[in-house]
């Protein structure tokens, strides 16, 4: 069950979308979950996001799971998400932050699991 959020003050195209998407789905295994689960949101043209004062090309990336992983998955998985947010949106890694929130309450269905 992970969710992850992207955000950035950049223009995401649909086409730019989709491949972000893709990878997140292949490297979602890096924490134990499937993209069978996964759930990914892009919240791009974040006109009021800022980084070190100003408005240079940034992202902000959540990622909330049920269950826990380790510390080198978190590493393993940061280092892909930046390599990704790098690849297709051209943002330097030095500008990207990733954060983890982790979570043994999680509903789905109607029910918590």
């Amino acid at each position: 069950m992970p969710y992850i959020k992207i955000r950035t003050n950049k223009k995401v195209e649909e086409p730019i979308a989709e491949q972000i998407k893709s990878k997140l789905g292949e490297d979602i295994s890096i924490l134990g979950k499937s993209e069978s689960w996964l759930m990914v949101d892009i919240d791009d043209q974040a006109d009021k996001l800022f980084f070190r004062g100003n408005k240079d090309d940034i992202a902000y990336v959540e990622v909330k799971m049920f269950g826990r992983a380790d510390a080198s998955h978190y590493n393993n998985m940061t280092e892909n998400i930046t390599q990704n947010i790098n690849a297709n949106l051209n943002i330097d890694p030095d500008k990207v932050y990733v954060s983890y929130f982790e979570t043994s309450n999680w509903g789905w269905n109607g029910k918590n699991f």
